[in-house]
């Protein structure tokens, strides 16, 4: 039995927490070159918030909080075990990556999809996948 359909049409946007704003944004703007929307700081918060556009119009919101506390990061911990980038080339955007000084774990192959993926880091350890598809259905 399936449940009931309430609307969702896809992903809006991921946020993220970073320890080191400056260094993050940094990372996902220039490194893995997400367009900027738009930027601003919240005075009353003392914290920034940069809207990040993914090619296929999904976001990411980077926010900096003062003192942010630290998340588990175990590999199999509850919550969000990690975030994936669709890539047409692999070789390539690992490659590019790797230019950056970004550390990129050897490619595999997943074995039910025969899809090849990678994983990476953002500067807060934050765990990112580049998955191989030319189609947002894969």
């Amino acid at each position: 039995m399936s449940a009931p359909a309430i609307g969702i049409a896809g992903l809006h946007h991921v946020a993220i927490i970073a320890s080191d704003y400056p260094r993050s944004r940094r990372f996902y703007a220039e490194i893995l070159g997400l367009d900027i929307i738009a930027e601003a700081y919240r005075e009353q918060r003392d914290s920034y918030k940069l809207d990040l556009r993914l090619p296929d119009g999904g976001r990411i919101e980077l926010f900096s909080f003062p003192h942010p506390p630290a998340r588990a990061s175990r590999p199999e911990a509850c919550g969000l075990r990690h975030l994936a980038f669709r890539v047409a080339d692999l070789d390539a955007s690992a490659a590019a990556l790797r230019r950056h000084g970004v550390a990129v774990e050897e490619i595999r192959t997943d074995e039910y999809t025969g899809k090849r993926f990678t994983f990476f880091a953002d500067p807060d350890g934050l765990p990112l996948e580049l998955y191989e598809s030319s189609r947002s259905s894969d």
